[in-house]
């Protein structure tokens, strides 16, 4: 039988959340967990990867079993046995052919803007003393919306096969002493939030304009791109799929 975990974590002692040799991982651990628990190897694939010290408010992993499982129970016994910077949420049964990665129609990204220096976001937020212009950004923001082909936002290295995304929002708002940026696609590229951002704080900041902003985008070339946003401050926030995948829940 197949299972949906969701799971959210604090991604700052993490090298992503790939298994990968000499680096501990999310997947590792949560593995380590699981087959633990229900005592036998256990392998699970996740609904994306999120890179070294990024957060994840909700992500999925599937995992097969000929386990019939207690949902709430397995629940209940992972949070006691998984590390404070991980929690398992929710497991679902889902029909076989259910897949976390493929069957996901839509991500959404958070990204955390502190304007006031706080001991108690430094590992959460990015910190930025100067003021920026929000009105801009969001006039920058907007034009992401127009294109498809998001080259200039990507990682050289990968096995990417396409640059293409379909993007759906991307919105920057106040909330208090922070700006929160919203990000909705059905996929996203490595690296890929950090760089938009990271070229978004540079209109805000006045140093890109939103038609050089632009201009970068449909350039397609990597080397245009502003540097990206520090890894502390981004958020894999929501994952979307069908509802007719679902079998049973919690």
């Amino acid at each position: 039988m197949r299972y949906f975990l969701e799971i959210a974590y604090d991604g700052g002692r993490f090298h992503g959340w790939q298994v990968q040799p000499n680096a501990l991982s999310v997947q590792e651990v949560l593995e380590d967990s699981l087959s633990k628990i229900l005592r036998e190897k256990i392998s699970t694939t996740g609904s994306g990867r999120t890179d070294t010290g990024v957060h994840a408010s909700q992500q999925f992993v599937h995992f097969d079993t000929a386990q019939q499982l207690d949902l709430k129970h397995i629940v209940y016994r992972l949070n006691r046995i998984l590390p404070d910077d991980i929690s398992a949420i929710k497991l679902y049964l889902v029909t076989d052919e259910a897949h976390a990665r493929y069957d996901a129609f839509a991500r959404t990204y958070h990204y955390h803007v502190t304007l006031h220096k706080n001991p108690f976001k430094r590992h959460f937020a990015w910190y930025h003393s100067k003021p920026l212009d929000v009105p801009k950004m969001n006039e920058a923001a907007a034009i992401l919306l127009k294109y498809e082909d998001f080259t200039t936002f990507s990682k050289v290295k990968g096995d990417t096969k396409h640059y293409r995304c379909n993007m759906y929002k991307a919105h920057w708002q106040q909330e208090g002493e922070e700006l929160v940026f919203t990000i909705r696609a059905n996929r996203f590229l490595r690296g890929m939030v950090r760089l938009v951002v990271g070229a978004l704080v540079d209109v805000g900041r006045g140093k890109l304009t939103a038609e050089a902003f632009e201009q970068v985008i449909a350039s397609q070339d990597r080397s245009k791109a502003s540097g990206a946003a520090p890894a502390e401050g981004l958020y894999l926030a929501k994952v979307e799929y069908p509802e007719n995948i679902f079998e049973t829940s919690l």
